[in-house]
């Protein structure tokens, strides 16, 4: 099985393919599957594989996200797996190979989901019949040296929650030498940069608000632009806090609006909720980390400010106890990171400790 991972590894991050177009990625763990004679269910309109083995009547669940990002590598734009879902694929598929000849007396799904970096890959799968009689569902996901070292396993990962603005400011051209004839967008989005940093809630709950992009003017330089386009990252630990700083936001450009005398429409996109933790699901992860690697390989909890859109399942299932685990890689300089690399030999005990997490998940109540 150690060779098929890495095997695997090898290829999905040499092919890498962006949210809702993963198509070879898709075919390749079909007919991965179908090799095994694992039954399985791929779609004619949304890219990802759901499989099953085992029988049963209740199902215990696994997620893997399977797209990459967008972004310069190099300086060229390219599709780029520097978040690890080429990683998450691997340890899936072979958590899945080692199970797939056990006696298991529970269903247990596989789910390959497209555009997790989009935030909303796990709402396709979801309409797809995901959920399905699940009680538990698990993920596995690489993290950062900072917070795993080589050889240490989270039981959960805290994701936090966010949610994306994208703005216009709508006001008049002017020329360089009669300011006073138009509105400067630059201006407004000036005033937008320092209200952002007025925006307080209580510093005991992790939280961050900051514009991530702007675009206004032309390549004349005696014009000043009365036009503008802008975008606001609002991160929180948690869910409340999150809707909390979007109020804040709402509020503010309004008033920016009218003191600059501009229109501003915005839009939100994107809302990733934050980690509701399954203590059923974390247990059973911290027990077979215990068993497999002993105490001084275990972090109970991660608390990160990243958002995964795993969380959207337990959104939509309340009573769904759910965990990711967290895999220890060296992984440097950081997830998102265009030359991010890791310690391939987690691949393996990554899908070794899935594997046995899940038997836990099958054999106890």
């Amino acid at each position: 099985m150690s060779t098929n991972v890495l095997t695997w590894f090898e290829h999905f991050h040499a092919h890498p393919e962006v949210s809702w177009k993963e198509v070879e990625t898709t075919s390749t763990i079909a007919d991965i599957l179908a090799t095994w004679g694992v039954r399985h269910e791929t779609f004619d309109d949304v890219t990802g594989v759901i499989a099953e083995i085992g029988s049963g009547e209740e199902v215990i669940a696994v997620r893997a996200d399977i797209d990459a990002l967008w972004q310069q590598v190099d300086g060229t734009f390219k599709a780029n797996h520097s978040c690890g879902h080429d990683a998450n694929i691997s340890m899936v598929l072979g958590a899945l190979d080692v199970l797939r000849s056990e006696a298991l007396t529970k269903r247990i799904r596989f789910i390959f989901q497209p555009a997790e970096e989009q935030g909303n890959g796990s709402l396709a799968m979801i309409e797809k019949g995901a959920l399905a009689d699940v009680t538990q569902l698990f993920g596995i996901h690489l993290r950062p040296a900072e917070e795993l070292a080589l050889g240490q396993f989270a039981a959960t990962i805290q994701h936090g929650a966010a949610i994306f603005l994208r703005g216009r400011v709508i006001g008049a051209d002017a020329h360089g030498a009669r300011p006073h004839q138009g509105q400067n967008a630059l201006d407004v989005i000036f005033t937008i940069q320092q209200q952002l940093k007025s925006i307080y809630l209580s510093p005991f709950e992790p939280h961050s608000i900051k514009l991530t992009g702007v675009q206004a003017g032309s390549d004349n330089l005696n014009i000043i632009p009365g036009n503008a386009t802008f975008s606001i990252d609002v991160r929180a630990q948690a869910n409340d806090e999150l809707l909390a700083l979007r109020d804040r936001v709402e509020v503010m450009l309004a008033q920016i609006a009218s003191l600059h005398g501009v229109t501003i429409d915005w839009a939100w996109e994107d809302f990733t909720p934050g980690a509701v933790v399954g203590p059923k699901s974390s247990r059973q992860a911290s027990e077979a980390i215990l068993e497999r690697y002993g105490p001084s390989a275990l972090v109970e909890r991660i608390v990160t400010s990243g958002s995964d859109d795993f969380h959207f399942y337990t959104v939509k299932q309340p009573d769904l106890d759910a965990t990711v685990i967290g895999i220890g890689a060296n992984l440097t300089p950081g997830l998102h990171h265009p030359e991010m690399t890791f310690d391939r030999s987690v691949l393996q005990e990554g899908a070794l400790l899935l594997a046995e997490t899940i038997r836990r998940a099958v054999e106890r109540d």
